[in-house]
């Protein structure tokens, strides 16, 4: 099978996703980071409309939307599977993919991850404690239902890492980065634990920033 090839930025929890799938297959990728400020570049609209990332490339088949890239790669690379048999473990997936993706992200990753991280790194801004604040709320409720769904197994759905994992874990992961993690998992040690698992699989080290970094450059 042809090479992937990944458009991402280093240090986006969307292209963390798909790099860690890429990783639990085994499968021989092209991480192409993107230079700061280019996502809205011709070149890259050209890939991805909408000028987000990632995008996948493969055999001249271009793909964006992280969940959409994350079943595809499911599809064509079936070993290591990825998504449960069972069809109730498998709409759990779903669900929970659609929990990081409208509510983790969506007002919560979006808004204090910007305003911790993305924005001063990257913008020079001084964070509004304000708007984090109000950010909170929501914050706690994501993180309750992601708890409660997790319960006391391994991975979302069982004892099985799924798409469920590989695509939450990363932004939960990039939240980790930000004073506001300590309060939100403070009650829910089973989530902590449960990234604290993901974390320490290969695939997870060899996506951190620093190691994409390394790659681009040895590329």
């Amino acid at each position: 099978m042809s090479e992937f090839t990944v458009h991402s930025v280093p240090g986006s929890p969307f292209g963390r996703a798909v790099l860690a799938t890429l990783e639990e297959k085994g499968a021989a990728y092209r991480f192409a980071p993107l230079p700061p400020g280019s996502s809205k570049s011709p070149e890259h609209l050209a890939r991805h409309p909408f000028g987000r990332v990632p995008v996948l490339e493969h055999d001249g088949f271009m793909l964006y939307e992280t969940q959409a890239i994350l079943r595809y790669l499911d599809r064509v690379l079936p070993q290591p599977a990825l998504t449960p048999a069972d069809p109730r473990q498998a709409a759990r997936m779903d669900q929970v993919m659609n929990v990081s993706d409208w509510y983790l992200f969506q007002g919560v990753g979006n808004v204090i991850g910007f305003q911790r991280i993305v924005g001063p790194r990257l913008m020079g801004l001084t964070p509004d404690e304000a708007v984090i604040e109000a950010a909170m709320p929501r914050a706690r409720t994501v993180f309750a239902e992601l708890a409660r769904l997790l319960g006391e197994q391994p991975f979302m759905t069982g004892d099985t890492l799924t798409l469920a994992d590989l695509h939450t874990a990363p932004q939960a992961s990039f939240l980790s980065l930000t004073p506001e993690w300590a309060t939100l998992t403070a009650p829910h040690p089973n989530l902590l634990a449960w990234i604290a698992r993901m974390e320490a699989r290969p695939s997870f080290q060899a996506t951190t920033v620093q190691r994409l970094a390394e790659r681009a450059k040895a590329a």
